[in-house]
């Protein structure tokens, strides 16, 4: 018995929640599907479904087992497209980025690459989290850094600035920091990074800074600078709107730090795959004009 038999027919009525509609999916008989997963079941020694007169559920094996085997058919059937679709981006393309560039950015941008595309399946993951890509199960990931992982492959898509700012209130009562040594004396509001980076005639210096207000938002720690609560350092998205409305003003500017790459990071095996490869490009054209937009 072939290793795959069966495998097409669970997955098709662990989608459909019934053997019948699993049958209509796929033209064959409802008896063919219903012997199909009982010999799978069989192979493998466990019980994938909990069925009774109305309804067909996954046991916890199934649930797992069901997981491994859609993205098996899923890879299966984007190998077949590679070499016969003509280059269509076709099935699920998982993608992982930090919340507030994902919400700003990335999310309006893939929106709009999948759009045209009516195989491709979009799912967007936003979180902070570094996520392990190949362990996981993503396709692609947006990071910002060092790119260290020898399964991933990192492509440059854009950069992104980091600005130095507090509010003009806080700096009428504080004073203004004539020197990274004088941040020392001033509250600074931390967000995910522990250190600020600064250029002092070409070279990078960092700065540990302390104060009462940490928080992995950004957008909370910007919220708090323009409430007049103290100094950051933050991406340049966080920081233009509320530099063009007067609400935060610039330190340090003559000390910025160079640019950061965005980079898009996949695993060396998917890379070939026109949902990401096309998925790549779509971000590097248009990131960095949105970026840019801001400026």
């Amino acid at each position: 018995m072939a290793a795959w038999a069966g495998i097409e027919e669970f997955v098709a009525v662990a989608s459909a929640g019934s053997f019948t509609r699993a049958a209509q999916s796929l033209g064959v008989s409802t008896t063919h599907v219903s012997r199909a997963v009982l010999a799978l079941e069989q192979r493998i020694q466990a019980q994938l479904f909990q069925r009774t007169t109305r309804t067909v559920r996954l046991t916890d094996t199934g649930r797992v087992f069901f997981e491994r085997c859609e993205r098996i058919e899923q890879e299966r059937d984007e190998a077949i497209a590679l070499v016969s679709d003509k280059g269509v981006p076709q099935g699920e393309l998982r993608v992982s980025c930090s919340t507030a560039m994902g919400e700003r950015f990335v999310a309006p941008i893939l929106r709009s690459f999948a759009t045209p595309f009516p195989k491709l399946r979009l799912s967007i993951d936003l979180s902070n989290r570094i996520v392990d890509l190949v362990g996981e199960g993503y396709d692609l990931a947006i990071r910002t850094g060092a790119v260290s992982d020898h399964r991933l492959i990192a492509t440059r898509i854009a950069s992104r600035g980091l600005l130095t700012c507090a509010a003009p209130s806080y700096l009428a009562q504080r004073g203004i920091p004539a020197s990274i040594e004088d941040i020392s004396g001033h509250e600074c509001l931390r967000g995910t990074s522990s250190t600020w980076h600064f250029n002092i005639n070409g070279r990078d210096v960092i700065h540990r800074p302390d104060g009462r207000f940490r928080c992995n938002s950004g957008h909370a720690v910007i919220e708090a600078c323009v409430a007049g609560l103290g100094i950051c350092q933050l991406p340049d998205f966080y920081v233009l709107p509320l530099l063009q409305e007067g609400k935060v003003a610039l330190l340090f500017d003559d000390m910025r730090p160079a640019d950061e790459p965005i980079w898009a990071v996949y695993p060396q095996r998917w890379h070939l795959l026109p949902k990401v490869s096309k998925a790549v490009e779509c971000l590097q054209r248009a990131l960095p004009a949105a970026l840019n937009s801001l400026v």
